[in-house]
């Protein structure tokens, strides 16, 4: 293929569906977007798109090509991220990302972190979508449960999440404060949405009590916190989420909840000065961090 703004422009306009959100996305104006489209079909000597009122449908043809524009653009976005993360020392970006429950311990390390290296621009990702490391969407990860298994990662055993079943002080006062195990099946909780998530804590409950014990279901930690704290039920929190002004512990904590903590880097780029500096920093300073 001669010109790969042409393929590139058809790819956007498979994803977006329309002249005007591919042209937003490039950065040119629609008039260039129709030009490349009309080129690379005529070159072609296929239609790649159906053109209706509502916008752009790729053709069988056109699918065939955007799979592997798709595999092309995905390469050049890796190879952009490899090549950012392999310069000399601890400058430009440095990608993080991990669960929003982990943003009050590692936000003020990465600030801490910024401060010691002048000029260094951090970006720190959350939420639930898995960045991927071989793509160069980020650095380094910090990832819960069973140690990951993608290749060509480096993954290393960080910690142990100091998980507590707790409630707040109105709830306790309202419904009372289970002694046992057993107890918990006349009580409601605040857990996670879908309920067949693999989290420890998750399946722990689901094997003590009934489904519909569950009465509050959230996506989000800190919805899970604010349910919690609204006296919505008992449910599960990290230590360092508790407000202990507001909330109770409700049983010892168990083995079954913990879930562990991995730090995951790719191959790539693990050796390089930044990405080292940086994780030789985190766990210095995790050293410091005092739940069990």
């Amino acid at each position: 293929m001669d010109n790969w703004d042409e393929v590139r422009t058809a790819y956007q306009v498979a994803r977006k569906g329309t002249v005007s959100g591919a042209a937003e996305v490039l950065g040119v104006h629609h008039a260039t977007v129709i030009r490349h489209i009309d080129s690379l079909e005529s070159r072609l000597g296929v239609k790649l798109f159906q053109r209706h009122a509502r916008g752009y449908t790729a053709t069988e043809a056109g699918q065939d090509l955007l799979t592997v524009a798709q595999t092309t653009d995905d390469q050049f976005t890796q190879l952009a991220g490899r090549i950012r993360g392999r310069g000399e020392g601890v400058s430009g970006e440095l990608v993080v990302t991990s669960l929003a429950t982990l943003s009050a311990l590692l936000a003020p390390v990465l600030v801490d972190f910024q401060r010691e290296n002048e000029g260094l621009q951090v970006r720190y990702l959350t939420g639930s979508r898995l960045f991927r490391l071989e793509y160069g969407e980020a650095h380094v990860a910090l990832r819960a449960g069973a140690a990951p298994e993608q290749p060509d990662n480096v993954v290393q055993p960080f910690l142990s999440q100091a998980i507590r079943m707790v409630a707040s002080r109105d709830y306790i006062a309202r419904r009372g404060k289970p002694e046992s195990v057993e107890d918990l099946k006349q009580h409601d909780f605040v857990g996670l949405d879908p309920l067949d998530s693999r989290v420890p804590f998750m399946r722990w409950l689901l094997a003590q009590v009934p489904r519909e014990r569950v009465v509050f279901r959230t996506m989000e930690n800190q919805s899970v916190v604010d349910a919690i704290a609204a006296g919505a039920g008992i449910g599960f929190l990290c230590e360092w989420d508790i407000d202990r002004e507001r909330m109770v512990e409700v049983l010892p904590a168990m083995e079954e909840w913990q879930s562990r903590l991995w730090i995951v880097t790719h191959v790539d780029l693990h050796r390089t000065p930044k990405v080292q500096a940086f994780l030789k920093f985190l766990k210095e300073r995790a050293k410091g961090w005092t739940f069990a």
